[in-house]
This record gives C-alpha cells, sequence and structure tokens, in this order.
C-alpha cells in the first residue's frame, strides 16, 4: 500500500544526505568523518520526517477510509486499551519478540565480520577499505535483485498459508500455488546467481579497474571480488528458502530456529577470526559463505519436510537443465581464457574485447534459459512482472 511512500522518503532522504556530504566535504573538509555522522543524522530525520508528515495528513482521510485501513488518528499508533480486550496481547507480543530476537542474530550474522574487523584488529586500514569497496559492489545485486524478490514474496507465502498449520489441514489450491511458486522462485535465483557467479570470476578484474583503477585492481581486489561472486549465488538461494521458511513457520518453530541463529552466529564469528588470520579479506567471504550454506540445509531441510507427504517437489527448482549447465561452464571457460588474453593491461582495445567476449558468451547463455526453462520464463511474465506492475502502481 505505502511502496510509493517508502520510495520517495528514501529518495528524498538519501538526496539530502549526498547532498550535505558533499556541500561540507567542499566547504569544511576539516571535519573528516564528522561530515559522514551528520549525513547519517539528516538521512534518518528526513526519513522520519516524511512518513511522520504522511500520516499525519493520511490519517483519517477519505482515502484512509476508502482502503480500509485500520487506524482513524495518530494516537492509534500509541499503545492504548481496546475496550473489553487486554492491553498486550501476548501470543502477538511473544510472536514479536521471537522476530526480534531472531533479527538481531540476523544483524550478527550479516554485520559480524564487521565487528571481528573493528575489535580484533585482524585486517589493516587499508585491506578493511578494499573490503569495504569489494563488499558493497558486491553487494549491489543482493539488494537491487533478490532482496524485492525477498520481500514481495515473504508476504505471498504468508498470505498464501496459515503459519503453523501441517500441509494436510490446509487448503490443498493454495498448498499447490505456494509449492509452484517456491520452485519457480529457486529456479529464477539459481540461474541470476549461476550466471553473476560465471560472469564475476572473468570480470572481476576489469569491474574494479574500471571504478577505482589500478589501486583496486592490482592488490586482493579482484580475488576478493570473485569470492563475493560465488558468495552471492548461496545469497540468492537462501533469500528466497527463508522467505519461505519464516511465512510457514509457527511460533514455537520461530524460537526453535533463533537457538540455530545463536549457533550459527557464534560459529560465524569464530570462522571469521580464523579464516581471516589464514586468508586476509577472503577469510571473512568464506566465513559468510559457510555460515550461509548452513542456513541454506536448515531450510531446505524444512522445506523438504514441509511437502514431504505431498505430490509437490519444490526443491526441483534447484536444479537447473543440462543444457544450461553446459553452456555457462564453456562460458566460464571461454570468458576466463578472454581475460587472461584480453583484459586488463594492454588498452582499452583489447578490454572491449573482452567485453565483447561477455556479451556474445552471455547472450548465448540468455538464449540458452529461454529454450530449456519455458517453465520460468511463463512464471516470470504471468506472475512476476504483474505483481511488480501491480506493486508500483
Amino acid at each position: 500500500m505505502f511502496v510509493r511512500l517508502k520510495v520517495a522518503a528514501e529518495s528524498l532522504a538519501m538526496i539530502a544526505k549526498c547532498s550535505l556530504t558533499v556541500v561540507l566535504v567542499v566547504t569544511s573538509h576539516e571535519w573528516g568523518l564528522y561530515i559522514f555522522s551528520a549525513a547519517h543524522v539528516v538521512y534518518t530525520g528526513v526519513l522520519v520526517l516524511c512518513y511522520a508528515v504522511y500520516f499525519l495528513c493520511f490519517l483519517g482521510s477519505k482515502e484512509a477510509t476508502k482502503k480500509g485501513f485500520p487506524l482513524q488518528s495518530v494516537g492509534d499508533l500509541l499503545p492504548h486499551k481496546t475496550n473489553g480486550k487486554p492491553l498486550v496481547d501476548w501470543t502477538l507480543a511473544r510472536l514479536t519478540w521471537s522476530f526480534f530476537k531472531q533479527s538481531f542474530l540476523k544483524q550478527i550474522l550479516t554485520e559480524g565480520e564487521r565487528y571481528v574487523m573493528t575489535f580484533l584488529n585482524v585486517l589493516s586500514f587499508g585491506d578493511q577499505g578494499v573490503y569495504d569497496i569489494v563488499n558493497n559492489l558486491g553487494s549491489m545485486v543482493a539488494r537491487f535483485i533478490f532482496l524485492p524478490i525477498e520481500e514481495s514474496f515473504y508476504i505471498f507465502f504468508g498470505k498464501v498459508l496459515e503459519r503453523g498449520r501441517d500441509v494436510k489441514s490446509q487448503k490443498q489450491e493454495d498448498v499447490t500455488i505456494a509449492a509452484e511458486v517456491l520452485e519457480c522462485l529457486l529456479k529464477l535465483v539459481l540461474v541470476i546467481g549461476l550466471i553473476i557467479t560465471v560472469f564475476g570470476y572473468a570480470y572481476s578484474h576489469l569491474a574494479l579497474d574500471i571504478y577505482g583503477g589500478s589501486l583496486l585492481s592490482s592488490g586482493a581486489g579482484p580475488s576478493l571480488l570473485r569470492c563475493y561472486s560465488c558468495y552471492v549465488l548461496l545469497l540468492a538461494v537462501n533469500g528466497v528458502t527463508e522467505c519461505f521458511v519464516f511465512a510457514a513457520m509457527s511460533q514455537e518453530e520461530v524460537d526453535k530456529y533463533n537457538l540455530v541463529m545463536l549457533a550459527l552466529s557464534v560459529s560465524f564469528l569464530l570462522l571469521s577470526y580464523m579464516l581471516t588470520w589464514w586468508a586476509g579479506g577472503i577469510g571473512f567471504i568464506l566465513a559468510n559463505c559457510l555460515n550461509m550454506g548452513l542456513r541454506i540445509s536448515h531450510s531446505l531441510l524444512y522445506i523438504h519436510r514441509y511437502f514431504q507427504s505431498t505430490p509437490w517437489k519444490p526443491l526441483r527448482g534447484l536444479l537447473p537443465s543440462p543444457l544450461l549447465l553446459l553452456a555457462l561452464a564453456v562460458s566460464a571457460v571461454i570468458t576466463a581464457v578472454s581475460e587472461g588474453f584480453f583484459c586488463c593491461d594492454d588498452g582499452w582495445l583489447l578490454r572491449l574485447v573482452h567485453i565483447c567476449v561477455g556479451a556474445v558468451c552471455l547472450l548465448c547463455v540468455l538464449v540458452t534459459v529461454l529454450l530449456t526453462e519455458t517453465w520460468l520464463i511463463q512464471f516470470v511474465r504471468t506472475k512476476l512482472l504483474p505483481q511488480y506492475r501491480k506493486k508500483h502502481t
């Protein structure tokens, strides 16, 4: 309902943040890190202000009534007691607390390497800078492609399935829809992830050279980005499997999973520390890969058990066609050879040749997808794209 509001608010906040950063860097560069701190404060303030102004105008309006919005005034946003009902709905409170603990643990799993990097001094400041740049570049795909898919279909699965109930006690039509969508989603993110992994290996050096020159491309940067390309594949699969699992889990299962997350958090921090001493910045990515692999294994086991008594096998979405795998393997070899011959120290002409080789290989892979993954293409055309059009209108 509030997608446009979110886009507008975050856009205005980001514009304000970037504008202030540029102005202060030019006029008051001696402030150093205070500039970026002030910019973040402004970003947060503008974001809160946009939401506050919107809801002050929206609540109680004709538009809110027309849309059936349950809140009528700003006071409804504050804690209050409803007639005949307790002040706190303890069922919802316990579920909220479970998700809060889960979010806290996921924060450790997501940003844990930064804590290790900051407090244990396992990398030099220069290596930390290169790692942050590679991490930001690599995570762009996850933020702009995979995250919207996860958010949209978490809501979808939450509406189709009843939380905490097994398959037999739910409407079989809904179970069928959920299984089909899950299978197609797994196939979609797997194909995207494999393409990123294959082409990311051969074009990491070139990407960093274009982005930051020899400062980034001459050191450990290309190796970091190559490893991160593999990590993106795991991120893609984990995002879809967990969005289904979290939509289907009961409160008790969420509490149990929090214990799993706690164990994963501790093991991840230990792995980050040990692998970083052994492999430098790559150790952080390896620790993330191992952690993500464990999370995927847990989610796959849950999904397998969930659909075990049904004829539906959505995990087949993790099995791409052999022809597509062959096309990806051939592309990986060709682009790797192309990188060795044409990239990246002999001028822009050879770089363009390397780019053209990759473009031809990518085109062949996409044609293979169109020919072999017809069910996936139909899903994207009939389910995914219409949902995004509806979401943004």
